[in-house]
């Protein structure tokens, strides 16, 4: 079997398909040469290493409601920054409002041409601000596929102050720091599964085992057995029984006698 090529191949095949609507389709002029896929490897950031102890934010960024919200990690104004923000060398963010994108299309547009080809993690930080965004979503989703930018939505200003601040905190992290822990041992797999019945909590989980003993017999249990259980309140009970009792598939309703 063939290996699978690169994102950027598979998704020129994208676009000669019939199931890819053209941007210039959309009433943008030449937006596909906004951007083309470097060869040449990493995209660099023009800012020197030594300003990087924070995020740079660009200075027509002054009075926007999200740097409030930037107070986990240092941060300054830069005159010698292209996006809005700059969270590493090689991690930028362009912030835009939907609300003001809906009154002046073509500025996101002209932000990503003068940004070309700089940076690896090209982040649209977009707020969404309208009632009815999804039109105005479906158009800058595609500008971000063309553009290699990962869209982020946000619904208030803390929102997007904090994405802002988590992209810098975990710049310089392993991707693995973030990925879900699984332990090990029979028990602490048991007390997972049991876990995700909305109404039992860890120690509820730890509680019934200790009285039943087994997970089989927490199956076999009556739901006034599981009320009893010390400090088992009823409705847990109630919610752990219906759902260790449900059936997986939906049965068929039987046909009505003719």
């Amino acid at each position: 079997m063939n290996n699978p090529g690169s994102f950027a191949d598979e998704f020129c095949k994208v676009k000669a398909s019939e199931h890819y609507e053209s941007i210039n389709s959309v009433g943008q002029n030449n937006l596909e040469t906004i951007y083309q896929p470097s060869t040449s490897g990493v995209k660099q950031s023009p800012v020197k290493a030594a300003s990087f102890t924070g995020v740079l934010v660009n200075n027509r960024q002054k009075g926007n409601p999200l740097l409030k919200s930037i107070v986990n990690v240092p941060w300054e104004y830069s005159d010698d920054i292209i996006p809005d923000y700059v969270m590493g060398r090689t991690t930028c963010a362009l912030y835009l409002s939907l609300r003001y994108h809906m009154l002046k299309p073509d500025y996101i547009y002209n932000r990503v041409k003068s940004l070309g080809k700089l940076y690896e993690l090209r982040v649209l930080l977009l707020q969404v601000d309208v009632k009815e965004p999804h039109t105005a979503l479906a158009k800058l989703t595609r500008m971000c596929l063309v553009a290699d930018l990962t869209l982020m939505l946000a619904w208030t200003f803390e929102e997007a102050g904090k994405l802002i601040e988590t992209y810098k905190i975990f710049e310089n992290k392993p991707p693995d720091l973030i990925m879900e822990k699984i332990e090990g041992d029979d028990y602490s797999r048991l007390v997972n599964a049991l876990t995700t019945i909305r109404a039992v909590n860890k120690t509820d989980a730890a509680l019934l085992l200790s009285t039943f003993g087994s997970l089989e017999k927490i199956c076999e249990a009556s739901q006034t057995a599981l009320a009893l259980c010390p400090g088992f309140a009823q409705h847990k009970a109630t919610q752990l029984y219906n759902t260790l009792h449900k059936p997986f598939l939906k049965q068929k309703k039987k046909e009505k006698d003719s």
